[in-house]
Order: structure tokens, then C-alpha cells, then sequence
């Protein structure tokens, strides 16, 4: 085990790959900084200009670009109450009110000392946890690959939206689109309509840069927001002296929300957005002075970054062992590495070591890098990124999308299908469709169709095969928990609220 993590230790460290890594850390906190863009429309945007790449050199700035963009959505939160990114959302209760009172750096530096903190634990989890679990998938046959495959759906497609019927739409959605092109079994074609370009199957790149980076040009040409953030309200009054944070309460609050935001990046479909929440909360019911948070405590501000970025490398633990992934771009990083021709799973580690653990140390060196980039370079001058009226990247955002799409195949028609699937996508996002769902069906689409039929023909068309192994039956067990979640949950809450009603009746 020690040997590959050698071995890819100074193939990560070529200077290619350092300064992708470098340039993703980069462009990951712009992307994060702008409200709108996000580190998954980053990655969309990057995945079609990898292709000259190798694919330690792509995954390293997929790295850059997840760990920054985690960052870079504390900036606005603090700045202006707008998280740049959802998982920054329970950075605004005391990020904000610090920048009110003048403690706008000391904010955005705790913010990125904690997410710096988060990153390289997360990391840290991601090397001793994935091994052994890509040893133990070894064990998994077409049953289990069909079990684990329908878990990672449903849970991606109930508990990653607020409404659990439309994920599950959204994911046969994505079942769907995952079947047009050849059967893998018999080779016949499916859904073509007789169009040549569609005989080999939807491309992923072209769907998923289609659904995610096109509907958010087209909210910033509808909002039509002509103007940027004033200078005035990019100042910095604050003292960052880091001898006088509050290092005794900081401390144990990273500890915690490293423990929460790894175990709950590792769930799919949960993601940093629930583990900044839970952390938070925990941390604020814990503390002697609970009442101080919302109201500018630098505690808040770090639990909440730290946890959030504790799911960024805790998230590909179940993506690389099991193709599984843990949220929306742990789903888009697993597309990367299908692009280039690596599938994702146990036997991943066995014929692309370099790469697998490559990428682990990406993940690290890129949390790292945080502590250069972020607390020197991007607290006061990618703040003033925020000065960019909305409506001058939207054109720039297209046009990176058809150059990169065209250029995958030099073909017209994936261009219009990605702009089909953009105004799809769009009207998804407007109806409140979540889309990682959608994604996750077109991956794991085919997989979960091709391991249902070879385990039949394994057994002669004897569906028992699929609920007498001793993995597969806990793998039902746990997608029957997940598919049932929503149903439990609406019988606690009204078991917990009835008593309360009929007190209400008994007083009257």
C-alpha cells in the first residue's frame, strides 16, 4: 500500500501537474467568488478542454478547481451575505455580521484557514479509507455492482433535493438518456431515430456541459444585472492579526467538523451543504455562549468552512472504490475520468495506480495551497471580481461551451444537442429539478442495466440471484432505508407535532 502512494508522489509533483493543479486552485476561487458560477459549472467548463491533457494532469486541476471553489463562495458570503457557493450559506450567519463590524479580512481568513484545514483532513481520509475499501469492492459481482449502483441513484436522487419525487424523476430522466445507442448486450440499437451521430450513445460531456453550464448564463441574461459590487463595499477595516483569534474554541470546532463533514461526504447524495449545517449546529449547542452565534462569532465562520470542506475528498471515497459518488461533483469528476478512458471502481487502483493516488495527493497539495492563495492572494484582490457586471460573463460562458464541445468531436451536431440540453436543463432548474440525479442516471444508467442481465444469464434467469448474497440483501436493506427516508421523516414530524396540537385544543 505504501509503495503506490510513493510512486505517484513524484509523479504528481512534475511541474505540469503542479501548475494545472495551480491554475485549477486559481480558477476555483474565481468561480466561486462570482454568485452564479459555481466549482460544478468550473469543472463542466474544464472537462472538454482536458482532452490533450493526461489524465493525472485533469484530475489534478479538477482538484484546484473543487478545493478553491469551495473557498472562493466564502467571499461573497462574508462580503455581501450571498453565498458564492451553497455549501457557503452557513458561512453568511457570521461571516456577514464580522464584515459589519469592520472584520471583513480576519472573516475571509479564518474562512480559508479552516477550509485549508477541512481540505487536507478530508484528503487525509480520502488515502486511508479508499484502499481498504477498493479491496473489500474486489469482492462485488455483477449482483452487488447492480445493488450498489441502484443505491448510489436513490440516494443521490432522494436526498440531495428538497423534493424527493422530482430526484427520482430527474434519475430516470437520466436512465433514459443512458439507454440510446447500442445495447451493450445484443448490440441492436436503441432510440437513434436513424441518426448516425446518435448510434454510439449520448456523449456525457456534451449532456453534462449542456445541464450545468449553460442554465446559469441564461439566469444571468435573464436578471440583466448591468452593474457590479461598488469598491466601497470591498473594504477591508478588520485587523487579521492571528494571534488574537480565539484559537481555544477554533480547535475543537475543526475537530468536530471534520468528523461530521467526512462522514457525511462519504453518504451519497448528502453533501457539504448538510454537513456545514449539522456542524454549525452542533458546535453552536455545544458552546457556553451560544447566543454570540449569528451575531459575528469567528467560531461560526470556521466550523461552518471547515465542514464544508471536509466533503470535498470524504465525497470520492464511495466515487473511486465503488463508482458510487458522494455528491453533484464527485459525479462530474467521475465523468472526467471516463473521458479519459478510466472506470471508475476497485479495479481502478489495480491497472491506474499513478492516477488513483495521483490524485489523492492532488487533492492535498491543493487543500494546502489554500493557505497561500486564499489568505494572501484572493481575500483582497479576487474579492474585487465581484466588481464584474453579471451580463459580461454570460457571453464569455457560452462561447468557452461551444468552443470546448465542438472541439471534442469537431462535430456541429454535438453543439446543438448541448444547446438543446442547456435549454432542458434550464427548464429543469426552473421547475426545481435537481440535476445531479440526471447525471448520475446517464452514468450509471447502463451499468446498472448491464450487471442486472449478466447476472441473469449468470443464473439461468433465476432472479434469486439478486437477494440471496449475504452483500446484496444489505445493499437492499440500505436502498429500501433511503427510498423510505422521506416517508419516515414526514411520520416523525407529525408524530411530534400532534402532541402539540392537542395540548393547543386542551388549553382552549
Amino acid at each position: 500500500m505504501i509503495e503506490p502512494f510513493y510512486n505517484s508522489l513524484w509523479v504528481i509533483l512534475e511541474w505540469q501537474n503542479i501548475l494545472a493543479m495551480l491554475v485549477g486552485v486559481i480558477g476555483g476561487i474565481i468561480f466561486g467568488a462570482i454568485p452564479g458560477l459555481t466549482a460544478t459549472m468550473g469543472i463542466a467548463l474544464l472537462i472538454p478542454l482536458t482532452f490533450g491533457m493526461s489524465p493525472l494532469m485533469a484530475l489534478g486541476m479538477m482538484a484546484g478547481i473543487h478545493n478553491g471553489g469551495s473557498y472562493g463562495g466564502a467571499i461573497p458570503a462574508v462580503l455581501l451575505r450571498i453565498p458564492g457557493t451553497p455549501g457557503a450559506i452557513a458561512t453568511t450567519f457570521d461571516g456577514y455580521p464580522m464584515a459589519q463590524q469592520g472584520l471583513a479580512e480576519r472573516a475571509l481568513k479564518i474562512a480559508c484557514v479552516s477550509s485549508a484545514v477541512g481540505g487536507m483532513v478530508s484528503a487525509v481520509s480520502l488515502m486511508t479509507l479508499s484502499p481498504p475499501l477498493a479491496e473489500f469492492a474486489l469482492a462485488f459481482g455483477p449482483p452487488e455492482i447492480f445493488w450498489i449502483s441502484l443505491f448510489g441513484l436513490s440516494s443521490i436522487a432522494v436526498l440531495l433535493g428538497s423534493d424527493p419525487i422530482k430526484g427520482l424523476m430527474a434519475s430516470c430522466i437520466g436512465l433514459l438518456l443512458g439507454m440510446v445507442g447500442l445495447d451493450h448486450v445484443t448490440g441492436y440499437e436503441r432510440f437513434t431515430f436513424d441518426t448516425l451521430e446518435l448510434s454510439g450513445g449520448l456523449q456525457l460531456i456534451v449532456i453534462m456541459v449542456g445541464v450545468y453550464a449553460l442554465p446559469p448564463a441564461f439566469q444571468m441574461a435573464e436578471r440583466a444585472i448591468m452593474t457590479g459590487v461598488k469598491s466601497k463595499d470591498l473594504e477591508f477595516e478588520g485587523k487579521s492579526d492571528m494571534v488574537n483569534w480565539p484559537w481555544m474554541q477554533i480547535f475543537p470546532a475543526w475537530v468536530r467538523a471534520n468528523v461530521i463533514g467526512i462522514i457525511i461526504g462519504i453518504l451519497p447524495g448528502v453533501g457539504g451543504v448538510v454537513g456545514a449545517f449539522v456542524a454549525y449546529n452542533e458546535t453552536k449547542r455545544s458552546s457556553k455562549d451560544p447566543e454570540s452565534f449569528g451575531k459575528g462569532n469567528p467560531v461560526g465562520v470556521a466550523v461552518a468552512e471547515c465542514a464544508n470542506n471536509a466533503d470535498n475528498a470524504a465525497a470520492m471515497i464511495p466515487a473511486l472504490t465503488l463508482g458510487v459518488p458522494g455528491s453533484g461533483l464527485a459525479a462530474l469528476i467521475l465523468a472526467g475520468l471516463l473521458i479519459h478512458g478510466l472506470e471508475p471502481g476497485p479495479r481502478l487502483f489495480k491497472e491506474a495506480p499513478d492516477v488513483v493516488y495521483g490524485y489523492m495527493w492532488a487533492m492535498l497539495f491543493t487543500s494546502a495551497s489554500l493557505f497561500v492563495f486564499g489568505g494572501i492572494i484572493a481575500t483582497k484582490l479576487f474579492a474585487n471580481i465581484l466588481r464584474l457586471a453579471q451580463v459580461q460573463l454570460m457571453p464569455v460562458i457560452i462561447a468557452l461551451t461551444v468552443v470546448g464541445i465542438y472541439s471534442f468531436e469537431n462535430s456541429i451536431f454535438n453543439v446543438y444537442l448541448m444547446l438543446g440540453f442547456g435549454l432542458f436543463g434550464y427548464a429543469l432548474e426552473r421547475l426545481k429539478f435537481p440535476i445531479a440525479p440526471l447525471i448520475l442516471g446517464l452514468i450509471l444508467g447502463p451499468k446498472v442495466e448491464f450487471n442486472l442481465r449478466v447476472a441473469l444469464r449468470l443464473s439461468q434467469d433465476d432472479w434469486s440471484i439478486l437477494w440471496t448474497r449475504p452483500i446484496s440483501i444489505a445493499l437492499i436493506i440500505l436502498t429500501a432505508l433511503v427510498l423510505a427516508y422521506p416517508l419516515i421523516s414526514a411520520l416523525l414530524r407529525r408524530n411530534r407535532d400532534r402532541p402539540e396540537e392537542e395540548f393547543a385544543l386542551g388549553e382552549e
